[in-house]
């Protein structure tokens, strides 16, 4: 019997292979999007000293979200990151994008993080 992997087994084995090539510095840290049925999630990682600079998501107070899981919220997200970032003097970052498509809700969120003014 053949046992065909799951979407998301199939996207962590990507994300897996991503990670092999792209790493988080504390001079140029690594954005990471994780997308959820329901929210979006973004992290600024320094993989060096294996922490979270900063955070957002479609979850947070501030956001005053309806639903986190379209375009709009992703766009929202992205914002507040960048800002975020900006705030702590992060201005470049590497950009991760989990195993997901580079479309959609994760190409809303970078979007709108690079015209904040997040460099990737």
């Amino acid at each position: 019997m053949i046992n065909k992997k799951t979407r998301n087994d199939m996207r962590k084995q990507r994300h897996k292979r991503i990670r092999g090539k792209i790493n988080g510095t504390s001079l140029v840290p690594r954005l990471v999007v994780f997308r959820s049925n329901k929210n979006i999630f973004a992290q600024i990682i320094n993989d060096e000293n294996q922490e979270t600079l900063v955070s957002a998501s479609s979850i947070d107070k501030e956001l005053k979200l309806k639903s986190g899981s379209n375009i709009e919220a992703s766009k929202q997200v992205g914002e507040l990151i960048a800002k975020r970032a900006l705030k702590k003097k992060i201005k470049k970052v590497v950009f991760d994008r989990g195993g997901y498509l580079y479309h959609g809700r994760v190409k809303a969120l970078a979007d709108a993080a690079r015209a904040q003014g997040l460099e990737f």
